[in-house]
């Protein structure tokens, strides 16, 4: 009796057969859920996605132009005129920084889209080859099943029977290839599902800024307003309100002096990161120092009366300002709601993991809580210019976190009402500059 010519194979079909269902239980196609994606055309969400992008560019050019006006105006004489055109260009700049934000989070929704389709397509195509397979393992089995003489008797070439040989055996190489394709298929689904939450994050994050920013034009708004009220639009007004809040601030800050320089510290600084090692990041995007630390006293830059006790940054109100290292949100508050205009204004604390704390003084918004975890380059605020403060700027005291805490105390200088902000013995303070990375002056 004769042997069927491919019972041998039959084992290998099988075999082949289990081979590919193992393969497919391996690589099975994950699924992305949470995102429902609109079905366009991938071509023209690019198109939007750069047209966007050119917005930005755009955008990023009409800010710079106000910020420059908001400079200037700031280094001119201190009028209401100059006072009132500062706060004008500055909203002008918030409202242009929003419009950018926007498009930011047109971006961010687009390329999740976009990333949504790469993804559809790659689990098609792996539904594609999974299907080709199948059907290979069907035709195999057929052929299987036909006898040598069945295939001779039904008229088939000895060509034609042996390319049906070789094409059984080769098999297992197509085989091979597809999985290898799979695999590239599944790597480029998980490289799109993970770029996708990024861009979730991203968007989160934007969205978070849209609304402190919107919180930033409400602010300038409400400055410009209360400052033509108190002034009642009279330059002398303007004037004498300037002198009430210099002397206000003097009297303050040597109430606040005379305390602290009874303060010790009792902590050791030779655990203190070493200066110029770049300990903390830049707290702005772009940086510009308008005044620095202190003066010389004793060889050391220490916080004396009469000079800084820390470092100014020049930018305009609703700057996002960020977070210099990694650490904790110590406290944060608002000076003005005890003595407006003699301090900070609105502030925030932050500890360090390395050792170093600081405080962030004049913003207009406060994003974070106290006992709130940061990492370096998180968003802690917009620069502002409250508390006493000429113009908008950004004001960071630095200091061994340590020595710093956040007191209650009664001013006699604000009518003996209750101001609460951060206090460290004088010898405490650091010169910020040691330990931000190394700053061109010019």
């Amino acid at each position: 009796m004769l042997q069927k010519y491919n019972s041998k194979k039959s084992v290998v079909a099988l075999g082949l057969t289990l081979t590919l269902a193992f393969t497919f239980a391996i690589f099975a196609v994950p699924q992305f859920a949470g995102t429902s994606f609109a079905l366009t055309n991938e071509e023209e969400l690019q198109q939007k996605i750069d047209e966007r992008n050119r917005n930005i560019a755009e955008l990023n050019k009409e800010i710079q132009q106000y910020s420059e006006l908001v400079d200037k105006t700031g280094k001119e004489a201190q009028t209401l005129q100059n006072r009132i055109k500062q706060l004008e260009a500055n909203a002008k700049a918030i409202n242009a920084d929003i419009q950018k934000t926007q498009k930011k989070i047109d971006v961010a929704n687009l390329t999740i889209q976009k990333l949504g389709m790469n993804i559809q397509a790659s689990q098609s195509k792996i539904g594609a080859l999974q299907n080709g397979l199948e059907k290979s393992v069907r035709d195999i089995y057929a052929a299987d099943n036909t006898s040598i003489v069945e295939q001779i008797l039904a008229g088939k070439s000895f060509g034609e029977l042996l390319f049906a040989i070789d094409s059984q055996f080769s098999f297992n190489d197509s085989m091979q290839n597809t999985i290898m394709q799979v695999r590239e298929e599944k790597k480029k689904i998980e490289t799109s599902k993970t770029e996708t939450e990024s861009q979730k994050k991203d968007l989160v994050a934007l969205q978070t800024e849209l609304s402190s920013k919107k919180k930033a034009v409400d602010y300038t708004k409400n400055e410009e307003n209360q400052t033509l009220k108190s002034t009642k639009n009279q330059e002398q007004n303007y004037q004498k309100i300037l002198q009430d809040k210099q002397a206000l601030k003097a009297a303050f800050e040597k109430e606040i002096f005379d305390y602290e320089s009874r303060l010790k510290y009792t902590g050791n600084k030779g655990t203190l990161p070493a200066a110029g090692t770049s300990a903390l990041s830049w707290p702005l995007d772009n940086v510009r120092i308008t005044q620095f630390f202190g003066k010389s006293v004793a060889a050391s830059r220490l916080y004396v009366s009469g000079s800084h006790n820390g470092v100014d940054f020049g930018v305009p109100i609703g700057t996002t300002v960020k977070a210099a290292g990694s650490g904790v949100v110590a406290g944060a508050g608002d000076t003005d709601i005890t003595c407006k205009g003699a301090s900070f204004g609105r502030w925030v604390l932050l500890k360090y993991d390395n050792g170093l704390a600081t405080t962030y003084g004049h913003l207009s918004v406060i994003s974070v809580t106290k006992g709130q975890q940061v990492k370096v380059g998180d968003v802690i605020g917009l620069s502002g210019n409250t508390g006493y403060s000429t113009g908008p700027h950004l004001h960071i005291s630095a200091y061994a976190a340590d020595s710093v805490q956040v007191l209650d105390r009664p001013s006699v200088s604000c009518g003996g009402k209750v101001y609460t902000m951060p206090i460290s013995p004088v010898e405490a303070y650091l010169d910020p500059m040691l330990y931000f990375p190394p700053y061109n002056k010019k």
